[in-house]
């Protein structure tokens, strides 16, 4: 990260609080259109010392078996270890973070989880003009997976920051594909999509704008997948696997996760919230195995490669 300083004037973060709060309005009413009759539960909360969330959790739907859509806005006097790992001239700076963070969880195998946050944070130091970053991404994890839904997924991603310099797509992807993925397990969570952190490439408008770019491309991106498998048939067989394989987003959760390291960290953060993107049911076996060659198998074999999707797709 090239650390960008500049003066707290020039810091339009109410543009980027009222951005958050209208793309968690937005998100959950797309999301709603493919439930029937279930709609998303708000939960608001405030910290005494200034900030506070929204916390809004959609569960037991006909396709979503649990989702949350999370708005936050906190402020500490210091800076956790896993914001300062990378950074150790901003310890003991205070801080100013706040994001949209969503996880979605279908019932259906055929139907992938998604993941999205995009995020400002800014550090005040004394002696310091404020150090400020955006991060942001959405990402994919498939149980059975389909070639066209990780190419509509990786082509909404391209043309959501393409625009706004050549390769930025083809890095964000790359970061992505290693950011999410499992060391102890030798394997990535899933098909990727974007990631970017510790983002100051330009002027603050010019990332702000970029971090808007991914939140809105989000539900472009996931919908008509979402559409196309939420009703495909499967067997309890297809489904032992789903939750056998949720269990490997736990892992990366709470093992490997900066977002939620900092949330507990912190000790800022609400930690319902924070858990929020948890699967509601999971499975680990003892040494469970598939079967070489079946369709399980496919996942890691060809899926989970982190493979370059739109090759050919131009």
């Amino acid at each position: 990260m090239s650390e960008r300083s500049t003066s707290p004037h020039d810091l339009d973060i109410h543009a980027v609080k009222q951005y958050l709060l209208s793309l968690q309005d937005a998100i959950c009413s797309s999301l709603e259109t493919v439930e029937p009759s279930i709609r998303f539960k708000e939960d608001a909360w405030d910290r005494p010392n200034g900030g506070g969330g929204r916390t809004r959790v959609i569960a037991g739907g006909d396709v979503i078996e649990k989702g949350g859509v999370n708005f936050s806005h906190v402020m500490g006097d210091n800076l956790p270890p896993s914001a300062t790992a990378d950074r150790p001239e901003l310890a003991g700076g205070r801080f100013e973070a706040m994001g949209v963070s969503l996880v979605i969880h279908p019932n259906n195998p055929m139907a992938p989880t998604s993941h999205a946050n995009v995020r400002l944070f800014i550090v005040y130091k004394d002696g310091m003009a404020p150090v400020w970053w955006f991060g942001g991404g959405f990402d994919l994890t498939p149980y059975y997976g389909f070639d066209e839904d990780c190419v509509h997924w990786h082509q909404t991603a391209h043309d959501a920051v393409e625009s706004f310099g050549e390769g930025y797509y083809s890095r964000f992807k790359t970061w992505c594909d290693e950011y999410f993925y499992l060391k102890h397990r030798g394997e990535p969570r899933g098909v990727g999509g974007l990631f970017f952190d510790d983002f100051n490439e330009g002027s603050f408008e010019q990332c702000f704008s970029m971090m808007k770019a991914v939140g809105d491309g989000y539900t472009t991106a996931y919908l008509p997948i979402l559409e196309r498998r939420k009703n495909l048939p499967f067997t309890e067989q297809q489904r032992d696997f789903q939750l056998h394989r949720r269990g490997r987003y736990v892992e990366f959760n709470l093992v490997f996760d900066r977002g939620t390291h900092f949330g507990l960290q912190s000790g800022l953060g609400r930690t319902e919230s924070i858990l929020m993107s948890l699967p509601p049911e999971v499975r680990w076996t003892y040494e469970y195995h598939i079967e070489p060659g079946s369709e399980e198998a496919k996942l890691t074999d060809y899926y989970l490669t982190s493979k370059d999707w739109l090759a050919g797709a131009e």
